[in-house]
């Protein structure tokens, strides 16, 4: 059926059609949320588990190894990974992109359950969750008062604020950063306790078992049943100084006689600031699905409502990643419009033509909003990748329409009239708009299919692209050829070649009369292109441009959390000394905004901090890694600290990991490893996990002592850990309030724990009665690892190195070149992790894409043509692409990353689109006019001349605004991707044009020489 002539004799329909499509996209699109990236399932599990007071190394032998072991028999694992701090062993189980995400979690729990029984007694539940991407903060916010404390401040921020922002739709998660935990402190004196003969554990356990409330059973009293309660919960702290508490060895105390009780707070464990004035700060993190400038107008709603309803209240943003989402929206609608703009102009200044310029407009939007039904229909959202698919394609979109009304226009030319014209012209030219478009859908379609993590991320890109350049060539065959068949008028003019055609069919002549040279030419330009390659810098993901970054501040092991506060300032006043910097938000001990994802389980610690600097609009400052070049540079003399500057994503890091069984081996080959990368010129700040060594006060039983004294190592262990730090959590008594328990921490008064003297004369208890601790073990100093990282059941060390603008390909190639890393013991291995890992499953899997792009071309072809050998000569445009794209590349000072890999594979369908208008045409000439192949490739190149200039201006001006960089959005992706299309775009066309018609003759010449020999092999069609 020609739908061409349907919609020309039918054209009512036709218009209803596209009015239905035009209503159905636009309720589409504004049912779409808008997000940063699309949300992805990987199935990646964690778990958590707590163990209070334990080690680093005791967390490794009684906890992670005995889960990486379990874990290891799940089926689909593909890497095992923990990280062992104090307290908290976090273990990540990392399957095969394949699993279903719920099965992956199903096993995990079921093996952890399983090697529930192993783990330590005091072991709490192991918390199985899995890897969530959507629930890192978006939005950061600090929230200070006229007239409230900051424990008030922070239970308004737990209670009220937390709550109300929990109701707005899409909002996953409020964490707290900074403020004070309202605490009852029990500070026993140490000398008292060991004139009773007591511990502080004995006081702790009497305590709770006298201070609480619980049931009793049931009476029936009068006929009825009523539940008995024992309510022995005191309501305050002045009630509980009173409280006369029995001890084991039956004497009785009041608290007030031996411990100093005081209605307080916690001993703070982070701190949150804004440039430099201590503030309450909470986090707010998305649910999963929700889109990040929704959940921003809503939390922006919700605070002022708690503003009206709490007028001494102060917010400030001091963490804003919905900004940068609604501002790369913004960016990239403007410049949609921007390229449509210029595609049509590009029309406008061959045609000349009002009526025909309009008619090919209308194929923009007309291609564009059907393409939202389809999005919404698959459940994709307005995302960066759906953008940049949008914004790749817009000036393909109209090229379909253009080839359509240029040759209608040439037909009117002749002296058709308009409705004649279109019917001719829309069935001359369909066979080639057809192939056209649906070679463009075999180069993005195999996108969406990609393997790995960049795959789930480009299954939109490739389904997005694909459904707009159906939707092109939808309007083309229908909406355009009926349009120009009404609106077009008549052309009485004769039409006159204009210079650039003659100037262009002279060189055709040449390239007809030397084919072979052309070809060999050809070839060589090939050749250099591959050659090029080398001379570009290789990188994962080009480092952004957005207006803020952070800098990690990380002391040694054991530092206090008011020496982090003193250095933090001292960080933030170097920082602030930058120009570009507007403020500086500072969490110590707390608080995720900004950080990687992927590296869960890392608990927070007084020794680090976080400064986000939120930096001047784009265009009043230098790039951003300018900026963070000077900030390293001023940090760089501040003593004992380590620091990392920038947020961590893509493009700003190169991750290295050495694996060993071996610790000593592993520790030596890292010593040599970080020395000499140090040297390597060009890379920011290497920071290492080898050297985290922290003090420790270690306790060494002396066995035969205890085993008389009945005192057992457990006794130690507890008494030790309750008499400095309280007891564990779930242990302790709790002071019943109206709308929240406050907890009751017995512990020794600080002064006793702050001397070793003291401790080591702590009383344990004992088969006779308590005796001093130094009675049965050894007290002395030592040290031991802060954090032990395992990877795949071994120990690893890991390198974060900061790129400072190296590419990443480049890092990589002079970090393997080391001497250190080529000598490396055989029982230490490298593990590439993070850019490095994705960056090469990228290249393999845009490498894949391309090749079966390729194929299914050559396939669509084929089918199209009904030839096997012809198809080649289209396929012979591809190499012409690539020189154009490696210079532009290396002119503009890109690197080979993925944005311009996604340029290469739009690069295919444009030059196969080239060679298609000049063969069809050619194929066309000679079967149905019966004219000599020379003849033939002289008339295509003719008429086909004007509609590929047409069509490649039109790309040209719609690839120029993400070139440029016009607009808010941040064209560190994009611009690379434009720069590739636009050079090669340059050199496909004009290469094309004189090479494909020279091939075309040489591949004419090959089938006729198969057929004469090979002919007989096959039987005659009747």
């Amino acid at each position: 059926m020609n739908v061409s002539a349907w919609s020309i004799k039918n054209p009512l329909p036709a218009c209803m059609l596209f009015v239905l499509l035009t209503l159905m996209g636009l309720y589409s699109f504004h049912a779409m949320r808008i997000q940063n990236f699309p949300d992805i399932d990987l199935p990646t599990v964690v778990v958590t588990t707590v163990l209070e007071g334990a080690t680093p190394s005791q967390l490794e032998n009684d906890v992670a190894r005995k889960i990486e072991d379990n874990l290891a028999t799940v089926q689909g694992i593909d890497h095992v990974f923990s990280t062992l701090q104090d307290g908290v062993a976090t273990t990540t189980a990392q399957f095969e992109l394949e699993k279903p995400i719920q099965e992956a979690v199903d096993d995990v729990r079921s093996s952890v359950a399983s090697v529930r029984n192993e783990l330590p007694a005091n072991t709490q539940e192991p918390i199985v969750t899995k890897l969530d991407l959507a629930q890192q903060p978006i939005l950061a916010f600090t929230v200070s008062s006229t007239r409230r404390d900051e424990t008030d401040l922070s239970w308004l921020v737990d209670n009220t604020i937390a709550r109300k922002l929990l109701t707005v739709s899409g909002v996953g998660k409020v964490s707290r950063v900074g403020g004070r935990d309202r605490q009852v402190r029990v500070d026993m004196d140490p000398v008292l306790l060991q004139g009773l003969g007591a511990t502080v554990a004995d006081v702790s356990r009497q305590l709770k078992a006298v201070q609480q409330e619980q049931s009793g059973g049931k009476a029936e009293l009068g006929l009825q049943k009523q539940p008995i309660r024992t309510l022995g919960a005191v309501k305050s702290a002045d009630e509980l100084r009173d409280l006369r508490i029995p001890l084991n060895n039956g004497k009785v105390i009041t608290l007030s006689e031996v411990a100093t009780v005081r209605d307080s707070f916690a001993d703070p464990v982070n701190a949150a600031f804004l440039d430099g004035k201590p503030v309450v700060a909470f986090e707010v993190a998305r649910s999963r699905g929700a889109g990040e400038v929704d959940v921003g107008r809503g939390v922006s709603d919700a605070l002022a409502q708690i503003k009206a309803a709490y007028p001494d209240l102060t917010f400030k943003t001091a963490f804003d990643m919905v900004e940068p989402v609604q501002s790369e929206y913004d960016g990239a609608m403007h410049m949609l419009y921007e390229g449509a703009l210029l595609a049509v102009l590009a029309v406008w200044l061959f045609l000349r033509d009002v009526r025909a310029t309009l008619v090919s407009a209308v194929a923009l939007p007309m291609s564009i909003i059907p393409a939202f039904v389809g999005m919404y229909f698959f459940g994709f959202t307005i995302n960066g990748v759906t953008l940049l698919a949008l914004s790749l394609v817009v000036g393909i979109l109209v090229d379909d329409a253009i080839v359509e009304v240029e040759n209608i226009v040439r037909h009117l030319q002749s002296g058709k009239s308009p409705y004649r014209a279109a019917m001719e012209a829309a069935d001359e030219i369909g066979l080639a708009v057809v192939a056209t478009t649906f070679t463009l859908i075999a180069v993005f379609l195999p996108t969406a299919f990609m393997s790995g993590i960049a795959g789930k991320f480009f299954k939109q890109f490739g389904w997005t692209a694909a459904m707009a350049v159906f939707a092109s060539l939808v309007v083309a065959r229908m909406l355009t050829p009926m349009m120009c068949a009404y609106l077009l008028k008549p052309k009485k003019e004769t039409p006159k070649d204009p210079g650039w055609l003659k100037f262009y069919m002279t060189w055709v002549e040449r390239s007809l009369r030397h084919r072979w040279v052309t070809v060999v030419l050809a070839g060589l330009f090939f050749i250099g292109s591959i050659v090029a390659i080398p001379l570009l810098p290789t990188g994962f993901m080009p480092a952004d441009d957005m207006s803020q970054t952070q800098v990690y501040v990380e002391l040694q092991p054991g530092t206090p959390l008011t020496e982090t506060i003193r250095t933090a300032e001292r960080v933030r006043q170097l920082v602030m000394q930058n120009d570009a910097v507007n403020s500086v938000y500072t969490s110590i001990g707390g608080g995720a905004a900004g950080g990687d994802p992927f590296a869960g389980g890392l608990t927070q610690e007084e020794r680090k901090a976080t400064l986000t600097v939120l930096l001047k609009p784009r265009g009043e400052r230098l790039v951003k890694q300018k900026i963070e070049a000077d900030i390293r540079r001023r940090l760089a003399d501040v003593p004992g600290v380590r620091f990392k500057v920038g947020l961590g994503g893509s493009g700003e890091k190169y991750i290295l990991v050495l694996s060993s069984e071996q610790p000593d081996a592993l520790m030596q080959s890292a010593l040599q490893v970080g020395r000499q990368l140090r040297t390597i010129p060009g890379l920011g700040n290497i920071s290492s996990s080898a050297s985290l060594v922290r003090p420790e006060v270690e306790v060494h039983p002396r066995f035969d002592d205890a085993a008389q004294l009945g005192v057992t190592s457990a006794a130690m262990a507890d008494t030790l850990r309750v008499a400095t730090a309280g007891d564990f959590e779930v242990q302790l008594s709790k002071l019943n309030l109206d709308q929240r328990q406050i907890p009751i921490v017995v512990a020794l008064k600080k002064w006793a724990i702050g001397d070793l003297d003291f401790i080591e004369n702590l009383h344990v208890p004992g088969a006779r009665g308590p005796v001093p601790l130094s009675s049965v073990a050894d007290v002395r100093l030592g040290g031991g690892p802060a954090v032990i990282n395992r990877y795949d059941r071994a120990r690893n060390i890991t390198f974060e190195i900061e790129l400072s603008g190296v590419a990443l390909g480049d890092a990589v190639k002079q970090v393997n070149q080391l001497p250190a890393m080529k000598n490396l013991p055989a029982s230490v291995s490298v593990i590439d992790i993070g850019d490095a890992e994705v960056m090469e499953e990228l290249f393999q899997s845009f490498g894949l894409a391309i090749v079966i792009g390729i194929i299914c071309i050559y396939i669509v072809l084929v089918l199209l043509f009904k030839q096997f050998l012809q198809p080649l000569t289209i396929l012979a445009a591809l190499p012409l692409s690539l020189g154009g794209a490696f210079v532009g590349l290396l002119l503009a000072d890109k690197s080979f990353s993925m944005p311009s890999l996604i340029g290469l594979i739009m690069l295919m369908g444009i030059a196969t689109k080239n060679s298609i208008l000049l063969v069809e045409y050619a194929i066309l000439a000679i079967k149905e006019k019966g004219m000599s192949r020379l003849d033939a490739l002289r008339d295509a190149c003719h008429k086909r001349a004007r509609p590929i200039l047409m069509t490649t201006l039109a790309m040209g001006a719609g690839m120029i605004p993400l070139a440029v960089g016009w607009g808010s959005a941040d064209p560190a992706f994009r611009s690379p991707m434009a720069i590739a299309v636009l050079g090669g775009l340059i050199t496909s066309t004009f290469l094309s044009l004189l090479v494909i018609p020279a091939v075309f003759l040489i591949v004419d010449d090959v089938s006729a020489f198969l057929r004469r020999h090979t002919g007989k092999l096959f039987n005659d069609p009747e």
